[in-house]
């Protein structure tokens, strides 16, 4: 199978490596009113604590607004698109080769870094070798970094250790492509279509690269501000202070909702943040507890309250975005009566207070848990809300507690939330879920010789989450940015699509 710039070759599911034209695929974006016109500076709010800012873009990016700053100086070499939804950055093609566990990356002609020099295969090569050793299989799932060479001066050939048909999308956003040897970012030199051109604290100043691969972009220059919260970022786009509010939620979209001065962009079922509950040890290792949990949600009122309605019911799977999704799964409702039977099938101790933990990171996601643990009372659950800072979390919570929040700000395929949190293998593996039967149809998947036997193990994957798996998905709430009437072109792809602000403009 090979893609390219220059091709659009169907290989069926959504979730499968297609490649339009660059300039239609790699970010989707809103119409704008007249010809897009050149020049002007885009003032932009991100979330950002102070204690998780990154300047390695091979490291964890907590902060929005340091993952905006990253995908605009740095390429990784395939992006999200619409349809198909894998598109080309950095690189410009690429090939499943005859040994299925091989793809060849051709890195795009004429890509240099911010100082004019050529990238190459070797840049490319150390680059990927460095995430691989720093973040693990979980962003570049290869055995051993010895898995990734070069292919010549321009392209390098991936060995996945079994047969990987979606590795195309498992890099989209994550595979930042660096200079060899670099291991100082406070002056990063990159390939993308934003040269850094001052920072302090997280906020920063972007300028144009006038000799961007992907073509010139229309701005002159982004103004990246950080923000500790989202109502700061909302006050600061009514006051007019930014331009545009990214991820900035549903209840700045409904109080901007109406403005002449205003515009609110949604991306429908964009973010989730599931209730994580750990199934290898403690409190919620039996199946039934989790089930049980599951129903003493009330997930329309969740919706409406947590996401002030800008979202729809989930039905505890991950990846409702995948077009193999299961909605012949049966939709769960509120039980009270099931849900408490099965507490005592379980021989759970009710007289116990539980912790869940959460943080002020997703909007409305310190909401969440708290309408949870009211709702947990009416089967006899006791739950207390902890609120942590992020770094706390990070480093005392994460993969670790019986109960906790989670999020992810991107809509994305099963297969996608299988390799990243789910598979027993993975080292983000959130809820320590370890199932033989779920780890055979991932791996199954990707070895799918055909879209039908694809589809058959996405179900499959599916219903064991469904039935036994550690999230309780809720809902989904849309991704809400506002911004200035005169933002044009703003990208409409859900999760971090939102950064490919390249195409971006300011009318007069």
């Amino acid at each position: 199978m090979t893609f390219s710039r220059r091709q659009f070759i169907s290989a069926g599911l959504g979730t499968t490596a297609l490649i339009a034209l660059a300039a239609c695929s790699s970010s989707e974006s809103s119409g704008g009113s007249g010809n897009p016109s050149s020049g002007g500076t885009l003032r932009v709010g991100a979330l950002g604590q102070p204690s998780k800012i990154e300047r390695d873009p091979h490291q964890t990016l907590s902060n929005d607004s340091d993952f905006l700053i990253t995908s605009l100086v740095y390429d990784a070499l395939t992006v999200p698109g619409e349809n198909p939804n894998v598109a080309p950055r950095l690189a410009s093609e690429w090939t499943q080769l005859e040994d299925l566990r091989k793809w060849k990356f051709t890195l795009a002609e004429g890509a240099t870094f911010h100082d004019g020099t050529p990238v190459t295969s070797e840049d490319a090569v150390w680059s990927l070798r460095r995430l691989r050793e720093i973040a693990g299989e979980t962003k570049v799932p290869v055995a051993s970094v010895e898995d990734i060479v070069p292919d010549g001066p321009s392209a390098v050939v991936i060995t996945t250790a079994a047969p990987n048909r979606e590795l195309p999308l498992l890099l989209r956003l994550m595979t930042f492509v660096v200079k060899k040897d670099t291991t100082d970012f406070t002056t990063p030199v990159g390939t993308g279509p934003f040269k850094l051109e001052s920072y302090r604290d997280g906020n920063a100043r972007l300028v144009r690269n006038e000799n961007w691969h992907g073509g010139t972009p229309l701005l002159e220059a982004i103004e990246v501000t950080r923000f500790d919260s989202t109502t700061a970022m909302a006050n600061a786009v009514i006051a007019q202070q930014i331009d545009l509010a990214s991820n900035v939620g549903a209840v700045a979209g409904r109080t901007a909702d109406g403005r002449d001065n205003l515009t609110v962009v949604r991306r429908p079922n964009d973010v989730v943040i599931p209730i994580v509950m750990r199934t290898s040890d403690g409190p919620f290792a039996d199946p039934r507890v989790r089930e049980a949990l599951r129903l003493a949600v009330d997930r329309d009122a969740m919706v409406k309250q947590v996401t002030s309605g800008y979202g729809t019911v989930a039905n505890d799977v991950l990846g409702t975005g995948d077009p193999t999704y299961d909605w012949s799964l049966k939709q769960r409702s509120r039980d009270i009566e099931k849900a408490k039977q099965l507490l005592r099938e379980a021989g759970f101790d009710t007289g116990r207070t539980y912790t869940l933990f959460t943080k002020e990171e997703a909007a409305g996601e310190v909401d969440s848990a708290k309408l949870f643990a009211t709702q947990a009372r009416d089967i006899g659950v006791t739950i207390d809300v902890v609120t942590q800072d992020a770094n706390a979390f990070y480093d005392e919570t994460w993969l670790k507690a019986p109960l906790y929040t989670a999020n992810w700000g991107t809509n994305d395929s099963v297969i996608f939330f299988a390799s990243k949190v789910m598979y027993s293998g993975t080292k983000w593996n959130e809820s320590g879920f370890r199932d033989p039967e779920f780890d055979a149809a991932y791996l199954e998947a990707l070895a799918a010789p055909d879209d039908d036997t694809y589809a058959k193990a996405s179900r499959t994957l599916q219903e064991i989450e469904y039935a036994r798996g550690g999230y309780l998905v809720w809902g989904m709430a849309d991704g809400v940015d506002v911004a200035s009437s005169k933002v044009q072109g703003l990208p409409q792809l859900g999760g971090y699509g939102r950064v490919q602000l390249e195409k971006t403009w300011l009318s007069s």
